[in-house]
């Protein structure tokens, strides 16, 4: 097996060519650029000093730029992430303390593990219960609740903490009198120049220049001293080697919110990735390798005091759009950020938290998927009640809770189109051998003493009882002149034991009444299962067909010799 299927970087790293060192020299230093003070505010939300997120900005980027299969995506800290640590452990220890920090790196080595173990036994799949409107709508909720709960820092107040949108909007308004004017002057200033730059120039670090602009204005007027709250000592150096702390306890409370981080974060991650691939389309992506890079990133990351991180929206567009090629581009990233620890972190001493609140709250506008909302009310109802469901869960219920409540109507809302599956009754269309749905066309032939039916699904446990009540509904309505039912079987993928009790109890029902049950295009598997039960025989071999047509003729008096030919001749093609 190819050692490059599991270390991506050998496909591009030996033989890198030159025409790519530009635009990855660019795209990484830009988004190294981006990723101080995104790091700085995303570990701000999280509960962490500033400096985590300039931790977590080096050694998770290295791993994954090794290992992952994406060539753009940008990992590092992102808010989304950053929100869920916070949601989590907060409940667990106070912020910014010794034993907040040693339970968010426990957290970020547990989620390193899932995704990697998940990636090892191919189990990606498993994000598809995320389904895109759970997606969409926690997202949306959780982007505003990010927004709500930088608030204090915008307002300069001091504010109880809350969870949910009620609480956060009820403590702001009970210290609304408190506000400290200097410091929502810059912090509205910040949005605002956040905002043009992004206009002028979407590639432009915007939130550099912010940041910079803030940390100018704060030392040269002195504005802390007038109770404007600053970032302060931010300590130099690379982070030091350690482990994490692993005890039982722990890693039982911690397992629901890592299993949550996991799966949330490789979906944003992917389905960046995803577009990224489309765009390019000069390499393979890979799902599985991608959560063990992931996986290995977060894991790695946790020994070098890291918070979970993920693949970022803005900082893989931007990185795109600035040319990267290859990985190389992540791997200067952090070499930038490197750099920053080693030399520059005395110049965040005057950054205020305005502005960090300012950055996270233009970051996380983008995520505020109205447009989906409005989308899947004209095009899906029972996907925009989902959306709903969740968007409001995760507003006034939890984080945890809105997504784990989306998942389990996903999962209910499957189950429940797979147990009621489409069924069509069949006509003629005139003058053609051709049959379609009478429920969507109209002036379809339809037999008074014949009943074609179409069932869209395979036939298994969950649904036989909806398929036997439905195929007497409809024939109760044909009443005593029905004299053959006829059911197309093209549509069915999959018969177990259930289905074929269904079929066998249906069989004997309708022979009793004096009704011929006939069948249409079944295909190999399914009458290899017929086969397996006996079933054939019961039926007879006559009473299978190609076509709805043939199935129709035989309920006239066709000859038994024409008859048998046409049955044997089904039953023998391999288009069945």
């Amino acid at each position: 097996m190819s050692l490059q299927k599991f270390l991506p970087f050998l496909t591009w790293l030996p033989n890198y060519p030159k025409n790519n060192l530009r635009g990855d020299l660019v795209a990484g230093l830009t988004v190294g650029v981006m990723l101080v003070p995104q790091g700085m505010a995303y570990a701000m939300l999280a509960g962490m000093p500033p400096i985590y997120g300039l931790y977590a900005a080096t050694i998770p980027l290295v791993i994954y730029a090794l290992l992952g299969t994406s060539r753009q995506l940008a990992v590092g800290p992102v808010a989304m992430i950053s929100l869920l640590t916070a949601t989590a452990v907060s409940t667990m220890a106070e912020a910014s303390t010794a034993d907040y920090i040693s339970l968010v790196i426990t957290l970020t080595f547990m989620v390193g593990m899932i995704q990697f173990a998940l990636g090892v036994f191919r189990l990606g799949f498993m994000v598809n219960f995320l389904s895109h409107p759970v997606i969409s709508g926690f997202t949306s909720a959780a982007a505003i609740v990010i927004a709500l709960s930088q608030l204090k820092h915008l307002l300069g107040i001091k504010m109880p903490r809350g969870e949910h949108v009620h609480e956060i909007l009820a403590g702001a308004w009970q210290h609304i009198g408190e506000t400290h004017w200097l410091t929502l002057g810059i912090g509205l200033g910040a949005i605002a120049l956040i905002q043009l730059l992004k206009k002028w120039k979407p590639a432009f670090p915007g939130s550099l220049v912010v940041v910079a602009a803030g940390i100018v204005l704060v030392w040269g007027l002195r504005l802390h001293e007038q109770g404007v709250k600053i970032v302060g000592e931010v300590p130099s150096g690379l982070p030091a080697l350690s482990a994490p702390i692993l005890d039982w306890p722990t890693l039982q409370k911690l397992l629901p919110i890592a299993l949550a981080i996991a799966l949330v974060g490789f979906m944003e991650s992917i389905a960046v990735a995803k577009a990224m691939q489309a765009r390019h389309r000069d390499y393979k992506l890979n799902a599985n390798q991608e959560l063990i890079a992931l996986g290995l990133a977060n894991v790695g990351g946790s020994f070098f005091s890291s918070f979970p991180v993920t693949g970022g929206f803005s900082r893989t567009a931007v990185n795109d759009q600035a040319g990267a090629r290859t990985g190389l581009a992540s791997l200067i990233s952090a070499g930038l950020v490197v750099v920053t620890l080693l030399l520059l972190t005395p110049l965040f001493k005057f950054l205020p938290n305005a502005v960090l609140a300012a950055v996270i709250m233009v970051a996380v506008y983008g995520l505020i998927d109205y447009k989906e909302a409005k989308h899947l009310w004209h095009s899906n109802r029972s996907d925009f009640v989902l959306w709903m469901v969740t968007f409001i869960a995760t507003l006034f219920i939890g984080i945890e809770q809105g997504i784990g409540l989306g998942v389990i109507l996903s999962l209910a809302l499957v189950i429940y189109r797979t147990t009621r599956p489409h069924i069509a009754v069949l006509g003629r269309v005139p003058g053609t051998f051709f049959y379609r749905n009478v429920e969507r066309f109209s002036n379809l032939e339809q037999r008074p003493d014949v009943l074609i039916v179409r069932f869209d699904a395979q036939l298994y446990f969950a649904n036989v009882s909806y398929f036997l009540d439905a195929i007497n509904e409809l024939a109760a309505q044909k009443g005593d002149a029905l004299r053959s039912l006829i059911i197309n079987a093209e549509s069915i993928n999959n018969l177990d034991s259930s289905g074929v009790h269904a079929l066998e109890e249906l069989l004997v029902q309708y022979q009793q009444q004096g009704v011929a049950v006939r069948f249409v295009s079944v295909k190999g598997p399914v009458r290899d299962a017929m086969a397996r039960a006996g079933l054939i025989e019961k039926i007879g071999e006559e009473n299978f067909f190609l076509s709805n047509q043939q199935a129709v003729d035989a309920c006239d008096s066709v000859h038994s010799d024409q008859r048998e030919h046409l049955a044997k001749y089904a039953l023998q093609t391999n288009e069945l």
